[in-house]
């Protein structure tokens, strides 16, 4: 299978697109007013969003849905969340937890681009299609669905081999959105941070090399690697 990996945004807030000969799986779906940037992405590999087969949320978090009702509603193109994270994805629940330490400096950052790119005028989904650990999806790359709770109680790691990658959402940051720390963390705004490096024990013997993370920079090295870098 030919298959292409897009990062489309920045290393503060960031979405994906998996392109492949059956058409393109995004990961994520950014913020509201990502709509221009993903369409330029997508141009560049010779794509249009009606190349979109699906949208695969690592969670249901506002900072990750933000164009995937505009997909759902004007080009029918369906979103999968893991059954716990189905309401926040729709917003009948709303998470309340904590971002920690903060500097003025990268959180200032942090706020400038989510209103630039519309974080105000977040639209939860109207429907969504739920699915469990170890589900592999009939969507292009064939993504493997990998229970990470912890961030939230739906986190999902998403493998695709095809690009030889884990996208693990907010699950861990290598860049904090609040206090800039470059260090490999859990990520902020996490329900239950304690739980999350039990989780990420899953996916220690697995053999991708690009570990995707939400906010920050891609970490290159395996699950392992990272794991090992994962200050505690």
């Amino acid at each position: 299978m030919n298959a292409q990996l897009l990062r489309i945004g920045d290393d503060i807030v960031a979405l994906h697109a998996v392109v492949t000969d059956e058409g393109v799986t995004l990961i994520d779906a950014g913020l509201p007013g990502d709509r221009r940037i993903l369409q330029e992405a997508l141009a560049t590999a010779g794509r249009s969003l009606d190349d979109i087969r699906g949208i695969v949320l690592t969670h249901g978090d506002s900072d990750h849905i933000g164009v995937a009702e505009w997909l759902r509603t004007e080009h029918g193109v369906p979103t999968f969340v893991h059954e716990a994270d189905a309401g926040r994805a729709r917003g009948d629940k709303t998470p309340s937890a904590s971002g920690g330490a903060w500097k003025l400096g990268p959180t200032l950052r942090f706020l400038g681009v989510a209103v630039r790119r519309g974080a105000m005028r977040a639209k939860h989904l109207g429907e969504v299609r739920t699915v469990r650990d170890g589900e592999v999806l009939d969507l292009p790359g064939a993504p493997e669905i990998i229970g990470l709770p912890g961030h939230s109680p739906g986190s999902i790691a998403i493998r695709i081999p095809a690009v030889d990658a884990l996208f693990l959402g907010d699950a861990i940051t290598t860049r904090h959105v609040l206090n800039g720390s470059e260090d490999v963390q859990v990520g902020p705004f996490s329900d239950d941070p304690a739980q999350t490096p039990e989780s990420l024990e899953k996916l220690r013997a697995l053999p991708e090399r690009t570990i995707v993370v939400g906010h920050g920079p891609i970490f290159h090295g395996t699950a392992a690697e990272m794991l090992a870098s994962l200050k505690r």
